[in-house]
């Protein structure tokens, strides 16, 4: 399997598996601006050189050798289930992609004729998104009617793969404490180029594809969307320390204890 989804400075400075929903646009351009001293002009999603990737075959060696002699600072991000799997519904299901066209094709027109999903106009948010949730439900526990999308998937699932395959993660940071742990992680690693977290450019590439959300978090999930999120995600709120009692608390309610993420991601 190797280490799908991990990112590497070209100096080897830092590792980090990328987790879709998860701030990863923004530690990309980090990661790349430390070894550069300059951000990478367009969505770093699209860079292919300039930082080590696994999708590129020339930075798996690196990668794998850093990972597995876990000698350069490894981290990833993670973010509370329900504003994650809310943000992907606006972002890949609502929203019209950079390629001017919905996400996956055919998904969101399966979705409004199998589920009931609305996205065009003035549709009743909470309603769709409750449906949605149904399908990304169905995907993760039964894997139809698709497989489970990277977006929408769980964080543990994604983070494990680094663990599986002999990494160690040194910090997990939540994007509800983004800039404080960012800085933590600059503050470990070396770096070419210093740059001032509190004031640099917000590269949210997602922003803008999709309606606004007219309602607080919480109010999109009642007990039945609740249970789902449960059922789908407990080992992320188990793990990164999420309340999965109240949708409108972001952050998490203790640290993540780091043994405990690599005791069970390593046998799950």
């Amino acid at each position: 399997m190797g280490f799908p989804g991990t990112w590497m400075t070209e100096s080897e400075s830092v590792l980090y598996r990328v987790i879709p929903k998860c701030a990863c646009s923004t530690i990309g351009q980090i990661m790349f601006y430390s070894d550069h001293g300059r951000f990478f002009e367009g969505d770093i999603h699209d860079s292919t050189a300039g930082l080590h990737k696994w999708n590129q075959e020339e930075s798996q060696a690196p990668i794998t050798e850093r990972a597995q002699a876990q000698d350069t600072y490894t981290f990833t991000c993670v973010r509370n289930p329900y504003s994650r799997v809310l943000s992907s519904f606006f972002d890949k299901i609502c929203g019209i992609q950079r390629n001017g066209k919905r996400y996956r094709g055919n998904l969101v027109p399966n979705l409004m004729r199998k589920y009931g999903v609305e996205v065009e106009g003035d549709f009743d948010q909470i309603a769709s998104f409750r449906r949605f949730l149904l399908f990304a439900r169905d995907t993760i526990k039964y894997r139809r009617p698709m497989d489970p999308d990277i977006h929408w998937s769980a964080v543990a699932g994604h983070a494990s793969t680094l663990v599986k395959n002999g990494g160690r993660y040194n910090k997990i940071i939540s994007t509800e404490d983004f800039q404080n742990g960012i800085k933590d992680v600059l503050k470990n690693i070396e770096v070419k180029h210093t740059l001032d977290i509190d004031n640099m450019p917000r590269f949210n590439e997602s922003e803008g594809h999709g309606p606004k959300r007219a309602h607080p978090i919480e109010d999109y999930f009642d007990d039945l969307s609740m249970h789902l999120v449960y059922e789908i995600y407990k080992q992320d709120f188990v793990l990164f320390k999420y309340d999965a009692q109240d949708p409108s608390r972001k952050a998490p309610v203790a640290e993540v204890d780091l043994d405990e993420v690599h005791a069970k991601l390593g046998d799950s």
